[in-house]
């Protein structure tokens, strides 16, 4: 099986400033921008436990060559990226790699085996996200996902002319 990296995820205070920032400063963009939540997550969990509070949070997508850039600023409820953005300020958060769904709860008991536990998933249209405890010993999360879709984006930066 190759294996193949498909996102770069980077935490962020402010969504709009940092599309600006990437697009200005990198021509990286157009982003496709999304809230998710308890109305848009399904089996949303954190370590490894059913979210049953509101959580939400605001994503930001765009491809550069065969990568997606994903920003992420959290909003409310439990989640991974308040407590990193917390601890470690803006920056750069995970990798994310595609797993087809076939393969997905095999990749994820190797993962098991080796003592490296899911800490935050969910579903959301198509897409699957399984965030591992990676951070310990690499200094980053590892995302495992089927790179799914997600749906319509309610906006995007910069607009369409």
């Amino acid at each position: 099986m190759k294996r193949k990296i498909v996102q770069i995820g980077i935490l962020v205070k402010d969504l709009q400033k940092s599309m600006e920032r990437f697009w200005e400063t990198l021509g990286i963009g157009p982003w496709d921008v999304y809230t998710f939540g308890s109305d848009t997550v399904r089996e949303f969990t954190f370590y490894g436990q059913p979210v049953k509070e509101p959580f939400a949070f605001k994503i930001a997508l765009a491809k550069f060559g065969d990568i997606q850039f994903e920003l992420m600023q959290p909003v409310k409820g439990p989640n991974i990226y308040e407590r990193f953005l917390k601890e470690k300020g803006e920056g750069f958060h995970h990798i994310k790699e595609k797993v087809a769904d076939d393969e997905m709860e095999e990749t994820l008991e190797k993962f098991r085996k080796k003592g490296v536990e899911v800490i935050q998933s969910g579903k959301c249209g198509t897409d699957v996200f399984c965030y591992l405890n990676t951070e310990p010993t690499l200094g980053i999360i590892y995302e495992l996902g089927n790179d799914g879709e997600v749906g319509p984006p309610e906006r995007r930066y910069p607009p369409d002319k």
